[in-house]
């Protein structure tokens, strides 16, 4: 797996939107963070168009990635946001270019399948705040701090207190390369060739607005590919925007363990990554350590 090479001073970031569209102010407001970082930020053409809900035509979304992935002078590619519309783009990449100088790619959401083909063409990508999120909580909100801090080279280390789902937590340590992202949409490319799922890899996941009974069949559908027979440790991250459905078997979280509970594997609930404020980065490809304890959840990659 590349990692890219961590930011310098006067180094070149890319905002632009390879899915929903999104208005003009939120991306200025990221891109004068960045530029307090002293790097030069540039918008790209097609960053704030407006076709349907999506930030322009496919045409003009992959032009914007295109151009940034083959820009050697690109250090950083900041996504505005998610939404939908990613899924167009993977099969349309040329990855050539930033294979021969690897560069940063920040999001989530729906971004998890530019991560996920980035991945598949063996390079290491952020799963963390966007545009957006940098743009309403600002340059002081620990999750944008601790992006800048991994940028700049700073290892990745969480000491996470254990709350809410304890008892649903399975002890352990793990070791492996961290994959994963947005459920719903990881399980949308499940099968295909950009969602490789690494042996022994560390599996995430996180979504918004997914009813309990659909996020239940995306995770029998993981336990039918055979995902959990390989992996070596999960991490259940936020689930918002949702109502409990009493009709179900059991609570969304409770339902999870159930399925996940017939494996060895450690498992931790709550961690602090999805589309919550606690949007904690992770570098998506890199090898990572997990360690589940009865109060305590760390997690490394160095």
């Amino acid at each position: 797996m590349f990692q890219p090479p961590k930011l310098k001073i006067g180094d070149k970031a890319v905002i632009l939107s390879p899915a929903g569209k999104i208005d003009s102010e939120p991306v200025e407001k990221a891109a004068d963070i960045l530029r307090d970082w002293k790097l030069k930020v540039e918008v790209s053409e097609n960053a704030l168009c407006r076709t349907g809900r999506f930030s322009g035509f496919v045409e003009q979304r992959l032009s914007d990635l295109q151009k940034a992935m083959d820009d050697p002078q690109v250090k950083l590619i900041l996504c505005s946001r998610g939404g939908y519309g990613a899924m167009h783009l993977p099969d349309k990449l040329d990855f050539t270019g930033i294979k021969q100088h690897p560069k940063w790619v920040i999001g989530y959401s729906d971004i998890t399948v530019l991560h996920a083909a980035l991945q598949n063409n063996g390079i290491m990508s952020v799963h963390g705040p966007m545009a957006k999120h940098f743009a309403d909580e600002g340059p002081a909100d620990i999750s944008v701090r601790y992006t800048k801090a991994l940028l700049c080279g700073e290892p990745l280390i969480y000491d996470i207190p254990v709350t809410n789902y304890a008892r649903l937590n399975n002890e352990g340590i793990a070791v492996g390369r961290l994959f994963g992202g947005n459920l719903s949409v990881f399980c949308g490319i499940l099968g295909t060739k950009f969602a490789k799922i690494p042996k022994n890899g560390i599996l995430f996941i996180e979504d918004i607005g997914e009813e309990p009974y659909k996020v239940d069949r995306y995770i029998h559908q993981l336990k039918l590919a055979g995902v959990f027979e390989r992996i070596s440790g999960f991490m259940v991250g936020q689930f918002t925007d949702y109502t409990e459905d009493n009709d179900m078997y059991a609570a969304l979280h409770e339902s999870i363990a159930q399925v996940v509970g017939e494996y060895n594997f450690p498992v931790c609930f709550d961690f602090p990554v999805g589309h919550v404020k606690r949007n904690f980065p992770l570098v998506m490809g890199k090898r990572a350590k997990l360690s589940v304890k009865e109060n305590q959840i760390i997690f490394k990659q160095i």
